[in-house]
C-alpha cells in the first residue's frame, strides 16, 4: 500500500459516513408495504431507491431523477452461495463496499422494481452469481470525492455534460459503485441496458437502401440508477398491480375531497 493510500482511506471513510447520514427530503410518494413488495420481486430485478441521504442529493441533481440508489434482488441464489439465509438483496454501500442485505435496509423508502425482460433461469444466476462473488469488494473512494463536489454547493452543470459527470471510478475492478456494479453484472451476459447504437448501410440487390442496426456496449461507469427505469429492456413491476386488481373496490371516502398536501394522510403506491 502507498504511504498516500492511508491518509485517502481515511478521509474517504469519513466522507462517505457524513454523504451517508439520513437528511429530511420531503415527497408525495411513501414505501409499498414490504410484503408486497417481496412477493413481487425475482432474482434478477433491480430495485431502485429514492435515497434520503446527503449523496442521494447530489447523484438526483446529476441525473435529474427521483432514483439515487439500485439494488440488485438475488433471492435465495445468495443462500445457495453461502451467503447470509436473512438477506435477499447485493448493493454498493458507500461506507461498508459491496455487500448483501434484507429488505429492511429499504424500509420506508420510495422503490421501484426493474425487471429484466426475456432472460433465462442460466443467465439470471449468471447476473446475480457475478453480484454475490464481489461481496466485500471495496467502494470506490474516488467516488465518494467527485460526488462530494455536487454538494458544496450544488453547481449549475449543463444537461449535456451530466452523464460524463456521472463517469466516476479509479477503473479498479476491486472497486465499485451501486449503478456500476449491477451494469457489468448483466453485461456480464450481455444483456442490454442502454446500450449505443449505430446505424449502417446494408443495401443489396435483394433489399436496396437497408439498414442495419448495430448495437455497442456502452461503458459501465457511466450507468445512473435512473437508466434501468428508462431502459426499454426493463419491465417497470407495480406490486399493487401483480395479483387481482380490481379499482371498484377500493374504499373511497366519499364524505371528504382532499385540496391540499398533507403529514396526516398519505398516497398509495406500489
Amino acid at each position: 500500500m502507498r504511504i498516500l493510500d492511508v491518509p485517502l482511506a481515511w478521509v474517504g471513510t469519513r466522507l462517505g459516513r457524513y454523504l451517508s447520514r439520513q437528511v429530511h427530503i420531503h415527497g408525495i410518494a411513501p414505501e409499498t408495504p414490504r410484503a408486497l413488495l417481496l412477493e413481487a420481486l425475482r432474482p434478477g430485478d433491480v430495485l431502485l431507491v429514492e435515497g434520503r441521504t446527503r449523496v442521494s442529493t447530489a447523484i438526483k441533481f446529476l441525473t435529474q431523477s427521483t432514483w439515487s440508489h439500485a439494488a440488485l434482488f438475488v433471492g435465495d441464489h445468495l443462500a445457495a452461495a453461502g451467503g447470509n439465509p436473512a438477506h435477499c438483496f447485493v448493493e454498493a454501500d458507500i461506507v461498508e463496499g459491496v455487500r448483501s442485505v434484507g429488505m429492511d435496509e429499504f424500509a420506508g423508502h420510495h422503490t421501484r422494481i426493474c425487471r429484466p425482460v426475456g432472460l433465462d433461469e442460466d443467465a439470471c444466476r449468471q447476473v446475480t452469481a457475478y453480484a454475490i462473488e464481489r461481496i466485500g469488494d471495496q467502494y470506490d473512494l474516488r467516488n465518494v470525492f467527485d460526488l462530494a463536489r455536487y454538494l458544496f454547493p450544488t453547481p449549475p452543470l449543463p444537461t449535456r455534460l451530466r452523464r460524463r459527470a456521472l463517469k466516476f471510478g479509479s477503473g479498479d475492478p476491486t472497486r465499485a459503485i451501486c449503478s456500476t456494479l449491477i451494469a457489468q453484472a448483466f453485461q456480464a451476459v450481455r444483456y442490454p441496458i442502454l446500450p449505443l447504437l449505430t446505424r449502417r448501410d446494408a443495401s443489396s440487390p435483394q433489399c436496396p437502401g437497408c439498414v442495419a442496426e448495430v448495437l455497442h456496449v456502452r461503458h459501465h461507469s457511466l450507468f445512473a440508477p435512473r437508466d434501468f427505469d428508462v431502459s426499454v429492456y426493463f419491465q417497470i413491476i407495480k406490486p399493487s398491480l401483480a395479483g387481482a386488481f380490481d379499482y371498484r373496490s377500493l374504499p373511497w371516502d366519499e364524505a371528504q375531497v382532499i385540496a391540499h398536501d398533507t403529514h396526516t394522510l398519505h398516497s398509495v403506491t406500489g
